[in-house]
């Protein structure tokens, strides 16, 4: 049984890690003049589209965790209604974290937005599949390191490796969003530290 929910956790990773490289190659036959350093707020809000359906598509197919008991339409409509309410407030969350640290309030507030969307997406979108709109299962894995399942240690790490993502790519210097290098290289920090996290988390199991 472990050694299956290895291999779906490799494949589920795999997958995920493919939707990242697509979203950086895909978008230049469509849309013109496309790069990920020139246009990177597209390129983020298209990586973010891409994982978070991944993601969704994965784990309702691969479905690690045990389905609940009340599956009528109504609990299922209220509970992804969570989700989606989940995911804005944590967009809003990590975008007011951004500028308590030295993001401009008003200047660039698409770029600080758009960081806030990609670590939501990196974070809270596994988490929220993984886990649900279920606080006390979220306390109990990053709070009190009670993991239970490969999936839920997996999930540990790679939510982890995204803040680190997040905090190398302001580690160089104070937030300074004048910067056009900065603000172009803090999501892919994320995105590039995220990756190696996902192998991690598989390979330590």
């Amino acid at each position: 049984m472990k050694d299956t929910d290895i291999k779906k956790l490799l494949y589920t990773h795999l997958l995920c890690i493919f939707s990242i490289i697509l979203s950086i190659f895909i978008p230049s036959f469509f849309l013109e003049n496309f790069s990920i350093l020139e246009t990177h707020l597209t390129w983020l809000c298209i990586c973010s589209v891409s994982v978070t359906a991944v993601n969704l598509v994965l784990y309702l197919v691969v479905k690690p965790n045990v389905s609940s008991k009340r599956s009528s339409l109504s609990y299922k409509v209220t509970r992804f209604l969570k989700c989606c309410i989940y995911f804005l407030t944590s967009c809003f969350f990590f975008h007011v974290v951004f500028v308590l640290y030295g993001a401009p309030l008003i200047e660039l507030v698409l770029e600080t937005f758009s960081l806030a969307v990609i670590l939501s997406t990196f974070t809270t979108v596994p988490c929220l599949c993984l886990l649900g709109p279920n606080w006390k299962a979220w306390l109990r894995i990053f709070s009190r390191n009670g993991v239970t399942s490969i999936w839920e240690n997996s999930l540990q790490i790679t939510t982890i490796s995204s803040f680190v993502g997040i905090w190398l790519g302001a580690f160089p210097i104070p937030l300074d969003w004048g910067r056009p290098w900065q603000k172009a290289v803090e999501g892919k920090h994320n995105i590039f530290v995220y990756v190696p996290g996902m192998g991690l988390g598989t390979v330590t199991q």
